[in-house]
């Protein structure tokens, strides 16, 4: 029987490094950095505070641009476009999640969830069915809608965020410690989001420095002083949403 031949990756980075300068002084964040994310896949990205794993995020979701090495999404070189289309990749295809949430007090729920689709020109109607849509994929309901953030709690706050991360159907969803301002039982529901979130389809890649998050997820890379030293499956069994 021939090979069934594997799936191209959806993001790939090849050798990549990443330095920061200031003055004379010269920072190494990220070095021999060869990563791939499939469709479908939930992963985690884990390490210890200052170990590289936000400049990684940043340069999955094309954010920041390697100092050497190559990015790669959907087949795509990424150092060959311009700012423009690297854009219009962000918007489209990538949906972000961070730990401070970054709602707008003063906007309600509603318009927080709607901002990312008001750029596509998409009809208001339309608009409104997918801002309701996303936010009850989120475990919320209608009800929300007409309230400010600060009037939700925090776990439900992060949802919210989640929800205007997925309103526009990106292909890929990446999140930095949205656990990390939450308390246990809130960080329960929001990662249980996004694993429902990934057997509707999304690729879910998440960033945390708790290992109960992590071994919530298919798949762990740990990273350290800027280079990935490891991967494993994670074990499930001993994952926070299975813990009282």
């Amino acid at each position: 029987m021939p090979e069934t031949k594997q799936k191209k990756p959806i993001i790939q980075l090849v050798d990549v490094y990443k330095e920061y300068r200031a003055g004379t002084i010269s920072t190494l964040a990220l070095k021999r950095v060869n990563f791939q994310i499939h469709r479908e896949q939930v992963i985690a990205i884990m390490g210890p505070s200052g170990s590289g794993k936000t400049t990684l995020l940043n340069m999955i979701g094309l954010l920041d641009r390697p100092t050497k090495g190559k990015i790669f999404f959907d087949g795509l070189d990424v150092l060959r476009l311009d700012d423009k289309t690297l854009a219009n990749l962000r918007n489209t295809k990538l949906g972000f999640v961070f730990q401070t949430f970054n709602l707008v007090n003063r906007l309600s729920v509603f318009e927080n969830v709607e901002l990312p689709l008001i750029p596509r020109g998409i009809p208001r109607g339309v608009r409104a069915k997918m801002v309701l849509d996303a936010i009850i994929k989120v475990g919320g309901d209608e009800s929300w809608l007409s309230k400010k953030p600060n009037q939700l709690s925090g776990g439900q706050q992060q949802r919210v965020a989640i929800a205007r991360a997925i309103v526009g159907k990106p292909v890929v969803l990446l999140a930095d410690e949205p656990t990390g301002n939450l308390d246990r039982a809130s960080a329960k529901v929001v990662v249980k989001t996004f694993l429902n979130l990934n057997k509707a389809g999304h690729t879910v890649v998440v960033v945390t420095h708790d290992p109960e998050v992590a071994n919530c997820m298919d798949k762990i890379y740990v990273i350290r002083d800027g280079e990935i030293i490891d991967e494993y499956s994670s074990n499930k069994a001993e994952s926070l949403i299975n813990k009282v």
